[in-house]
Formats: structure tokens, C-alpha cells, sequence
């Protein structure tokens, strides 16, 4: 049996919303990945304030909108780690978890300059390939031709959790924004309403 080759989408997911899972699933079906795990970060404590849902609710608007895609997979492994939590922290703890996988870092074009500043970065790039999808207006970076870099010609996608919520504490809809069971849940919850 083969190697499972798992892509890591990390994020707040404050809300999930569909340009999340378009990328997600695009990546599982789209490139030699057999599934993709969204890692949903915990709170930090230096960015305590309402704007961000609990952690647990976070996690669990993940497991709901995908709970039809067995391609894909929600993970709460940082909720007990120890903050500021580094990437490679997390991926030292999924090889323990899964020695049988390989793990690939998924990550927008705008974050990939940041990269070589990360913790262990040096370690990360010689252990992890990492697929890169496009940001509309972002430029390509030098680290893009580093050997374990792939740029992904995925979709651009511009819609943001930011606008999302600013949508909800206007009242306007957010259907076909995010997944009809987050959108159930953030009406129900009364969430980001003053």
C-alpha cells in the first residue's frame, strides 16, 4: 500500500466559507494529494476579542460543512498545544500520529515570502514539499523556485472571512458565500451581530 499524501490547510476559519473548500477539494482531486486536512488554529492569546468564534465552534463549522467529503478532514491538533504554536511543532506531532503519511503544506502566494522567517523554516522546506495557489495581485516570490515549492494553478479566489463577517453585521446574506450548514449556524447562533 501506498504512501497517503496529505495536503495541511491552516487557518482560523473565522468563518469557513466556500472559497476555503473550493480550494480544499480543488487540491484533493486536482493534484497527486489524497486528501486534505484543515487545521484549524486556536485562539491566541494576544488576539483574545469578540471577532473571533471559540475555538470549539470553529472546529465545529469545519466538521460540519464537510461532513459529505471524505476527501477531506477537520483537525483541532493545536487546541492542546502550547501558544505561540509553530508550524513545525505541528507537523512533528502529525508525524507521530501518522508515521505512514507525507505531509504537504498548503498556502496562498501572500504568505510565502513570510516563509524563510518561519520557525525551522529551513527544516520545513527540506522535510515538506509545499504547494503554493495563487492570490489575485500577488506577485510570484523568490521562494517559489525553491525545489520542494510547487505553485498550483488553482482558482483565484478573492472572498475573506473578514468580508464575511462585516457582511453578517450589516445584514446583508451570505449564502453561497459560505456552506449552507455555516450559514444555518451563524443565524442561529446570532454570531458576529451586535
Amino acid at each position: 500500500m501506498s504512501t497517503p499524501k496529505v495536503g495541511l490547510l491552516f487557518g482560523s476559519f473565522n468563518p469557513l466559507h466556500t472559497g476555503h473548500l473550493i480550494l480544499a477539494h480543488f487540491m484533493a482531486t486536482h493534484t497527486d494529494l489524497d486528501a486534505v486536512w484543515l487545521v484549524v488554529s486556536p485562539q491566541s492569546p494576544f488576539k483574545v476579542g469578540q471577532d473571533l468564534l471559540p475555538e470549539k465552534v470553529r472546529f465545529e463549522l469545519v466538521q460540519a460543512a464537510i461532513a459529505d467529503n471524505a476527501r477531506l478532514k477537520a483537525l483541532d491538533i493545536e487546541f492542546g498545544m502550547d501558544l505561540p504554536n509553530y508550524t513545525i511543532v505541528t507537523l512533528d506531532a502529525l508525524h507521530r500520529q501518522y508515521p505512514d503519511h507525507r505531509f504537504v503544506l498548503l498556502m496562498g502566494e501572500d504568505n510565502l515570502p513570510g516563509l524563510p522567517r518561519w520557525k525551522d523554516a529551513a527544516r520545513i522546506l527540506a522535510e515538506h514539499e509545499v504547494y503554493v495557489y495563487p492570490r489575485p495581485g500577488v506577485a510570484a516570490s523568490e521562494v517559489s523556485t525553491h525545489p520542494g515549492v510547487r505553485v498550483v494553478d488553482a482558482p483565484l479566489l478573492d472572498i475573506s472571512a473578514t468580508f464575511i463577517r462585516d457582511c453578517v453585521r450589516a445584514g446583508k446574506s451570505i449564502r453561497y458565500l459560505v456552506p449552507a450548514a455555516v450559514e444555518k449556524r451563524i443565524e442561529a447562533e446570532g454570531y458576529w451581530r451586535s
